[in-house]
């Protein structure tokens, strides 16, 4: 009988060090055996997400929904999707954590304790919509790299915090400000605590408006770790990369914030329009800000059997960056005719809207349902993938489901 490897005493001390104790029984681990306390962790348990949505990544962790996950009017955290650059910071003292207020056009830099934020100042909520700039990469050819998120990487949910205006303006803000830029206690991947995997901003005028929040509840509970706890800005109708989660400092700047992932081609497109797989120079991307007009079905699932002389009735949601969005269709003929859906009026600004139509197929066979949403200066979307750009970016292409009537 061949014997059995056992684990090596290098291994067994390496593994001892990481869990932080003496391994009781540890001589009896087999060869290439990971403790159960070193493997990697359940992220569906680790994040309370819904087992249905689909992990793209796990360093730094990133998750999206599927469509169908989506069909609540107020998104719940268990279906919401996860963007991180880096890792989720582990120790956070919430009774020491402070916010500072600095840079170049700051008129008096002020640090902030989180029960000062609360406390000196009015609390708000508002219903937000956040989406990742490249939600809908998977679709763009050539492939452009970064996470495939398919359709899921959005959500609208209820923040609650206090105006990032209010707290500038008690800081004081110089004429000469231009830019505020964002610094986080998220770690970078290397580990290197001088590098910040990100740190992006908006001009003034986005960080001033009424919506533009510094949040610390989502859906009336203590935002979860995964989504920013305690502190994070909430910047709706933008990229969800402007919302950074974990803040501990804010800059004024008097030039574009030049942190991480404001340079080159992150969060940028082409200035113009460009053929696929070009190479563009840095200085011919501009900077993403408003996200445009898009809409996504959130019921049937795709692939749906209903009998002849069933209706369907459709639902999903629609929004516009900085925009509302006017008008809501459905076609079941590839885009050959359309027909207008039912659309409510958001909650509030930057809140995505709501639509549903009850939906007659002619005979037996195989359609598809496509939505189209146009916003209130007449933009529609696309029925095919709009503009190619190098990093994937701003994919508003129609929403599509199959069915099939028997």
């Amino acid at each position: 009988m061949k014997r059995r490897a056992f684990i090596q005493k290098t291994a067994l001390s390496a593994f001892a060090a990481a869990l932080g104790t003496e391994i009781v029984f540890g001589a009896n681990l087999l060869k290439d055996y990971t403790p159960l306390g070193l493997q990697d962790p359940d992220p569906f348990e680790l994040f309370k997400k819904n087992k249905d949505m689909v992990v793209l990544n796990d360093r730094p962790w990133n998750i999206e929904a599927r469509a169908h996950l989506l069909d609540e009017k107020i998104t719940s955290n268990a279906n919401m999707f996860i963007r991180n650059n880096g890792l989720i910071p582990e120790e956070i003292d919430v009774s020491n954590w402070t916010l500072t207020i600095d840079g170049e056009s700051v008129k008096n830099s002020k640090t902030y304790s989180l029960e000062e934020l609360k406390t000196k100042f009015k609390q708000y909520t508002y219903q937000l919509t956040l989406e990742c700039g490249g939600n809908g990469r998977s679709e763009f050819d050539p492939p452009a790299k970064g996470n495939q998120w398919t359709v899921g990487a959005v959500h609208c949910a209820h923040w609650t915090g206090v105006r990032l205006r209010d707290v500038l303006e008690d800081a004081g803000i110089a004429s000469d400000a231009v830019y505020i830029g964002y610094h986080a206690a998220d770690v970078h991947l290397s580990g290197d605590p001088t590098k910040e995997p990100i740190s992006r901003g908006c001009p003034m005028s986005k960080a001033l408006q009424e919506e533009t929040l510094l949040a610390f509840k989502l859906n009336g509970q203590d935002i979860p770790i995964a989504h920013g706890y305690p502190l994070r800005l909430v910047a709706g109708g933008w990229p969800a990369s402007v919302s950074g989660k974990w803040i501990e400092r804010i800059s004024i700047r008097n030039i574009v914030h030049d942190g991480a992932k404001m340079t080159g081609t992150a969060y940028r497109v082409p200035c113009k329009p460009v053929a696929p797989g070009a190479k563009v120079a840095d200085a011919d991307m501009c900077i993403i800000e408003s996200m445009p007009v898009k809409s996504l079905i959130t019921y049937p699932k795709s692939g749906a059997v209903i009998k002849k002389g069933r209706r369907l009735d459709l639902r999903g949601h629609a929004w516009a960056g900085e925009l509302e969005v006017a008008k809501m269709e459905y076609s079941i003929d590839f885009g050959s005719t359309w027909k207008s859906c039912e659309l409510s009026k958001p909650a509030n600004r930057l809140a995505w809207q709501h639509f549903s139509a009850s939906i007659d197929f002619p005979e037996v066979g195989y359609y598809e349902v496509w939505a189209r949403a146009t916003d209130s200066q007449g933009k529609a979307q696309p029925m095919v993938l709009p503009g190619w750009n190098p990093k994937g970016y701003l994919n508003n292409a129609c929403h599509r489901i199959a069915i099939k009537v028997q």
